[in-house]
């Protein structure tokens, strides 16, 4: 799944969908953690865990670790995450 992440923000929040500039999706999301020593990454895992309702085993950053683009794997039973993720982002209110 492709992220937007801004570090530094005044709370963590899940902003919701944006568009590159190619028109692909990405998730936007805001943490209050620096981006020092992997702790923006790791509250961007704790934010997503805990809205997804899944361990944070679960997810891993697989690019961007320096960079605000990201790409995160979801792990688990691909048919069980795809319907969990699709009933959240059905449901999201920004």
């Amino acid at each position: 799944m492709a992220l937007r992440v801004s570090p530094n923000a005044s709370v963590d929040r899940i902003e919701g969908i944006v568009f590159r500039s190619e028109n692909e999706p990405v998730l936007k999301l805001r943490v209050g953690a620096v981006p020092d020593k992997g702790k923006a990454n790791a509250a961007v895992v704790k934010l997503l865990a805990k809205a997804w309702g899944i361990p944070r085993s679960s997810l891993s950053i697989v690019s961007g670790d320096k960079d605000r683009q990201k790409m995160l794997l979801v792990e688990g039973d691909p048919q069980k995450r795809l319907n969990m993720l699709s009933d959240w982002f059905e449901h999201f209110d920004n």
